[in-house]
């Protein structure tokens, strides 16, 4: 399970089925998160682009299933 805690990078690492979603972020925020914010924590990434992090949370976590 991926948590706010993690980074960028520990779950691209660790879950590779996540890329899609990072990519869909990409695209509605314009940024690229991987690019720009691989070693920050997912709850500081989401705070400095502004993304409901519960939603990105929940995002990530179902492509795991």
């Amino acid at each position: 399970m991926i948590s706010k805690d993690m980074t960028i990078l520990e779950i691209v690492e660790n879950y590779p089925e996540t890329l899609p979603v990072f990519k869909a972020y990409d695209k509605e925020y314009v940024i690229c998160i991987c690019c720009n914010s691989l070693f920050d924590p997912l709850d500081k990434v989401a705070f400095k682009y502004g993304i409901d992090l519960e939603r990105m949370l929940a995002d990530l976590n179902k492509a795991l299933a």
